[in-house]
């Protein structure tokens, strides 16, 4: 197994979650998509900045202004401010965490692999740990 083997399976830790969650970007595909699907519930998470310097709740755009964003930030819907952790994670049990928007959650979410080395690599993932556990000892055990 390589550090880029996309047979890995994500163990739900959530720690990728915790330590990224709170700069999470969603593409203008997934705002648009968000918007045509009436996903409010997950725009109002979101704000998105124009050239004139003005920000806007996402749960408020038209679909025409979103050529027209510069940059989008996961903000608190009730004041604005930026937030310290993904308000989509959602735990389910003493060490497992889900996705409460799993089917609908933005590209870099989808696309984010922990033991990719280089790229989006973070040593505190379970699998990551479990796969070095395991390979620790069986390099011990074999001779």
């Amino acid at each position: 197994m390589t550090d880029d083997d996309d047979s890995m399976e994500c163990q739900q830790c959530g720690i990728c979650c915790k330590v990224f969650g709170d700069s999470i970007s969603p593409t203008s595909e997934n705002i648009y998509h968000w918007l045509t699907n009436n996903r409010s519930d997950i725009l109002c998470h979101f704000s998105a900045c124009f050239a004139n310097s003005k920000w806007k709740n996402c749960a408020e755009l038209h679909p025409d202004e979103i050529g027209s964003i510069i940059t989008v930030e996961m903000r608190d819907p009730e004041t604005g401010m930026l937030v310290s952790s993904c308000p989509f994670l959602m735990r389910v049990s003493k060490k497992r965490y889900i996705c409460s928007i799993h089917a609908e959650k933005p590209d870099m979410c989808n696309n984010y692999k922990p033991w990719i080395w280089g790229e989006t690599y973070l040593r505190r993932c379970r699998t990551i740990v479990d796969r070095e556990h395991t390979t620790s000892w069986q390099n011990e055990h074999t001779d």
